[in-house]
């Protein structure tokens, strides 16, 4: 059997498509030779510990190094006794080492020393026997917590000047959060780290990044060479928007329409491919997506995710504590502007966030469905107005992300209507409170040609102290049509003033034109 694309535990090149590992990390080598400490972070399932045991794999087989990769994930359910879980990574240590290292180059028996200096002593021990100095990778360190971390890290602090010929010459940890969360996680102040970190010896710290889009193409490109499958450059290019690279999205999107989808290798992969295994993977919640959609009820994540979804965060403090969290989580994109990280991640949240508006639509999603294939989409805003107004008030305060609520309640109710037939495309106005969404309805004409019927919809909120947001939503929805080549557009404001008319009120339709004359709908709700 040929390889697969992989979406679980890391790669194995006979039995996986996958990117060369080691140039994902390129400073790693000079960080060793420098006899650095240095941490590797990203987010779960990125390839953090393909390449780090393809990096020990090599600096071993170089004959300079005894390098090692293990994982410390043993520890996490050991908790706070501190033998226990030096004894359960030493022994992890031990059992990487008979599969890795040649016999010259493996731990002696560790020396029997009290459990505080356990995992400095016996790291000394095989330091000062190795022929090789000795490079350990730690991966899964951020499972361990509390006193067992803060020991584990103090250990190797203490042992650091030592190093290399009575102490390993070089550590990488690695795990889902930079250094400056491990104080946290050891049960310390995270704001006040200084000195008083337990692993202020940190050289570097790299963060392994997403591929870029020539490794997407790379990466497809394998299965095409094994198969002659092709992928469309099309295809290609809607992968890396809609995952920005992200390596489990990138595998995860090739192998749902390799694998499940079952398209014949005789046919190539298209964009409508691509977008069908994209909704199969929302809709399953995968185990990956899963996990990062549970971050969301966090008060640190909601405090960073919650504006962002309203368009309303202007000022940005990239030191911030919980910005940097939701960013080792993967949730938002490294760098700015601060966004959601790439599309599917904005349709997960999405779709988590508005669950409970959804199982309160009844409306039969076949009601909306013209003679001639097209979407009703002027009923859509209708019957959306009537269960704004029976329902809008219950719903918006049963909704977690307060700030963002009545947006959520529409797009919930858009997702229960489009889904199945249709899409809804989302986009977050950073700093410019709105949200953009676009409606895209394939369907075929009555002369059997398959067309794509696209609604753009701005959504604003009319704030308390705030003037009327409808001549700038007007103009930004202007620049929105411009950019998706429409002539026509919906603006929906939602009045969360005080003091504004009861909803059953001031729910109202209302035809005007844009600043550039294109005619718009806005519905004051």
């Amino acid at each position: 059997m040929g390889r697969r694309f992989n979406t679980a535990g890391p790669c194995l090149p006979p039995y996986h498509y996958m990117i060369p590992p080691l140039g994902r990390l390129p400073e790693a080598p000079d960080l060793v030779a420098q006899l650095g400490y240095f941490v590797v972070h990203a987010p779960r399932q990125t390839g953090k510990t393909t390449t780090l045991r393809a990096l020990a794999e090599e600096l071993t087989a170089g004959g300079e190094y005894a390098a090692l990769h293990f994982s410390c994930e043993v520890g996490e359910a050991l908790g706070d006794d501190l033998g226990a879980a030096q004894r359960g990574i030493l022994q992890r240590i031990r059992d990487h080492a008979d599969i890795a290292l040649p016999l010259d180059l493996r731990p002696p028996p560790w020396p029997d020393v009290p459990d505080a200096s356990l995992f400095a002593s016996a790291l000394t021990t095989w330091a000062r026997v190795c022929p090789r100095p000795l490079v350990l990778f730690f991966d899964e360190i951020d499972a361990l917590r509390g006193a067992s971390l803060i020991s584990v890290l103090r250990q190797l602090r203490d042992g650091y000047s030592h190093r290399p010929h009575a102490f390993p010459a070089s550590v990488a940890l690695c795990g889902l959060r930079d250094v400056r969360d491990y104080k946290a996680a050891s049960g310390g102040d995270p704001s006040r780290l200084g000195t008083a970190s337990p692993f202020n010896i940190k050289l570097e710290s790299l963060r392994l990044g997403d591929f870029t889009p020539s490794e997407v193409a790379e990466l497809y490109g394998q299965h095409t060479a094994e198969t002659g499958q092709v992928f469309t450059p099309a295809a290609v290019a809607r992968a890396v928007e809609l995952t920005a690279g992200q390596p489990w999205l990138v595998n995860a999107l090739a192998r749902e329409i390799v694998e499940k989808i079952k398209i014949p290798a005789s046919e190539p992969i298209t964009v409508d491919h691509v977008e069908q295994a994209k909704e199969r993977l929302i809709l399953a919640r995968a185990t990956h997506l899963d996990s990062l959609a549970s971050k969301l009820v966090e008060p640190r994540v909601r405090r960073v995710v919650e504006p962002v979804l309203a368009g309303t965060l202007t000022q940005l403090d990239p030191y911030d504590d919980d910005l940097q969290y939701a960013c080792d989580l993967g949730l938002v994109a490294a760098g700015l502007p601060l966004r959601i990280a790439n599309p599917i991640y904005r349709e997960v949240i999405a779709r988590v966030l508005t669950a409970n508006v959804e199982v309160n639509v009844v409306a039969d999603p076949r009601s909306f469905v013209l003679s001639d294939g097209r979407f009703d989409f002027g009923m859509l805003l209708a019957e959306f107005a009537e269960f704004w107004r029976e329902h809008g008030e219950v719903l918006t305060a049963g909704v977690v992300y307060h700030e963002v609520a009545p947006q959520l309640v529409l797009m919930g109710y858009l997702q229960r209507v489009v889904n199945g037939g249709g899409y809804v495309e989302r986009e977050y106005g950073i700093g410019r409170g709105r949200i953009d969404l676009l409606v895209r309805w394939p369907f075929q004409n009555p002369d059997g040609k398959r067309v794509v019927q696209r609604e753009a919809i701005e959504l604003k909120v009319w704030r308390a102290g705030e003037p009327d947001p409808l001549a700038k939503g007007l103009t930004q929805l202007d620049g929105y049509l411009d950019r998706l080549g429409l002539d026509r557009g919906v603006l929906v404001v939602f009045d969360r003033r005080p003091d504004a008319a009861p909803i059953a009120d001031r729910t109202r339709f209302e035809q005007v034109n844009s600043p550039s004359g294109r005619p718009v709908t806005v519905l004051r709700a």
